[in-house]
């Protein structure tokens, strides 16, 4: 079975004495590296150590428990940890973590705080393309298969603004383009409710969005106009 015999009478012993957990442990003891002096769960060091691929885990558990398990196996093992293969994400060079912080902390989540106070409606702006064409998926032919489709490069585009509280959505379509006059009639939508609170729009800092004739508009509509930093990650909040 791959076990020696200290090992296996630590282990019954643990078992006989109610300490379950420990036989859950990895235990190292003759060689250094990583984990010498001290003993942790498989599931605490893979998720500081995450494998690249399934061999991996299996040669790491057999180094920490001198037990050689299939590839099958471990598999399974790993998905009972809750983990799953995914591809590895990255946070582009140019963002500044800390600006992003700043801005989270000083003046988007005291907005959030006063919107849910019913003194302010804040509201995320975005803009969505959607493409009028089929997506192909694959069949087992002998000839290669054809479907009618739109021709040219057809789409509607929807710029939207959802409010964080009450979820309301307030849209502008068009089928041409999203610019500075499509931002404008979404802000003149959202004056169009009188709402009688101040309106803060979340949006980034595409050109369309940042330019003089949606800043001063807004300005007239005394609407505030935040701007994220750049390459910000999707803001997790509750409210």
């Amino acid at each position: 079975m791959g076990f020696t015999g200290n090992t296996l009478r630590a282990n019954l012993q643990g078992f006989l004495a109610g300490r379950v957990d420990a036989l859950k442990e990895f235990r190292r003891s003759n060689s250094r590296g990583a984990l010498d002096g001290r003993r942790t769960t498989p599931e605490a060091y893979f998720r500081e150590h995450p494998p690249a691929i399934v061999k991996e885990a299996v040669a790491k558990i057999e180094e920490f428990t001198g037990i050689r398990r299939s590839e099958t196996q471990v598999r399974k093992f790993l998905k009972s940890l809750g983990m799953r293969r995914l591809k590895v994400g990255y946070v582009p060079a140019k963002a500044d973590p800390e600006e992003q912080e700043r801005f989270k902390k000083e003046e988007l989540e005291p907005r959030l705080d006063e919107a849910r106070a019913g003194h302010r409606a804040v509201l995320f702006v975005d803009a969505a393309h959607v493409v009028l064409t089929p997506f192909v998926g694959y069949v087992w032919c002998i000839v290669r298969q054809f479907v009618r489709a739109a021709a040219g490069r057809q789409r509607l585009n929807v710029l939207a603004a959802l409010d964080a509280i009450t979820h309301q959505l307030v849209t502008v379509t068009n089928d041409t383009y999203i610019n500075a006059h499509s931002v404008c009639q979404l802000l003149h939508k959202l004056a169009a409710l009188r709402l009688g609170i101040p309106i803060a729009f979340v949006l980034d800092n595409a050109r369309y969005q940042k330019c003089r004739l949606v800043q001063q508009l807004a300005d007239e509509l005394r609407i505030e106009l935040l701007y994220l930093p750049g390459c910000i990650p999707v803001l997790r909040t509750k409210c």
